[in-house]
């Protein structure tokens, strides 16, 4: 009795939705399951990627013409460009992670970081249909209105995961001034230590037929004597040539933002009211020891526009007071 009872029981309760709905969990379950570890698996990928890079450039970070523990590169195809920044930061990962990795603070404190930029004009975060967007405006390297600055919109893609102690976040736009597009900017930033980390920022765009002529026509006369940071072969004893060209053009933005990320961090380690002041000195001070590429403005005159657009920033309902204020 007590055994048939059993199946009868069981024989209701496989009828019934009880055991549908145990199933539909189960699969839940296991595909929640199978998501998470294929993601910690290509996590775990990529940070051990990232520091086999860090060993091989380790001669290169410790010993080059920049005085800083960084390596560059870049690269042109047929109708894009790329410049990647490897270097070591004095910064702990918690720190970084804190400042960056967080859901609202860390597409916020990108908007801080692109406006040391001189072409950048305003930057603020909005929600797109995908998430969060950077709605930025690209001017000249001068004061100027918004209204003649060129709207772009980054959308902003975080893959870190919590807990692995590897961040990874993207900012993507499809069109940029000129006819420029397929724009990226990634940043990927692993510790080392309780102290350092390591970082691995790319930038990226593409350009069509209009956009090249363009860039051809700048650099064979606004630009021509711009130059990037990678040297050329040349005969001892005569000054170092650097290269030329759209590739100068990707290594100075790079370094731009490399240098705008790491005035940032610095920034955060003083009182929020002098914030602002620490991180636009130590950016421009730090463009000036690479003035050969970098110098457009002097001191008193990058301070004064870059204050003017803060301040724009701040009136105009910008995502400005952010400061997780970390102590060291």
């Amino acid at each position: 009795m007590h055994i048939c009872a059993l199946r009868k029981h069981e024989s209701h309760t496989a009828n019934g939705r009880p055991v549908r709905r145990m199933r539909a969990l189960s699969i839940v379950l296991f595909m929640l399951f199978s998501l998470l570890h294929g993601a910690a698996g290509r996590a775990t990928d990529e940070i051990e990627n990232l520091r086999l890079k860090f060993a091989v450039l380790k001669p290169y970070i410790e010993n080059n013409q920049f005085q800083r523990p960084l390596h560059l590169n870049s690269v042109e195809l047929d109708y894009s460009i790329r410049g990647d920044i490897y270097a070591v930061i004095d910064y702990p990962y918690a720190d970084i992670s804190r400042l960056l990795n967080d859901t609202e603070k860390g597409p916020a404190n990108l908007c801080h970081i692109m406006m040391l930029h001189p072409n950048t004009k305003y930057c603020r975060v909005v929600n797109g249909k995908n998430g969060k967007v950077l709605s930025v405006k690209i001017g000249n390297k001068y004061e100027q209105p918004l209204d003649e600055a060129y709207d772009m919109d980054f959308n902003y893609r975080n893959d870190s995961i919590p807990g692995t102690g590897y961040l990874r976040m993207e900012l993507k736009s499809d069109a940029g001034p000129f006819s420029t597009k397929d724009y990226l900017i990634m940043l990927r930033v692993v510790g080392l230590d309780g102290n350092r980390s390591f970082m691995h920022l790319s930038y990226s765009l593409g350009y069509g037929f209009v956009a090249r002529t363009a860039m051809k026509v700048y650099l064979a006369t606004i630009g021509r004597d711009k130059v990037g940071f990678t040297r050329l072969d040349n005969p001892p004893g005569t000054e170092p040539c650097y290269i030329r060209g759209l590739r100068g053009v990707v290594e100075r933005n790079t370094m731009r933002y490399y240098l705008a990320i790491e005035a940032f961090l610095n920034s955060t380690y003083v009182p929020p009211d002098k914030q602002l002041n620490r991180r636009l000195a130590r950016w421009f001070d730090a463009t000036e020891k690479y003035a050969r590429q970098l110098h457009e403005m002097n001191r008193q005159e990058y301070l004064h526009m870059k204050h003017e657009e803060f301040q724009r920033f701040q009136s105009m309902k910008g995502q400005v007071v952010l400061q997780d204020d970390p102590k060291r």
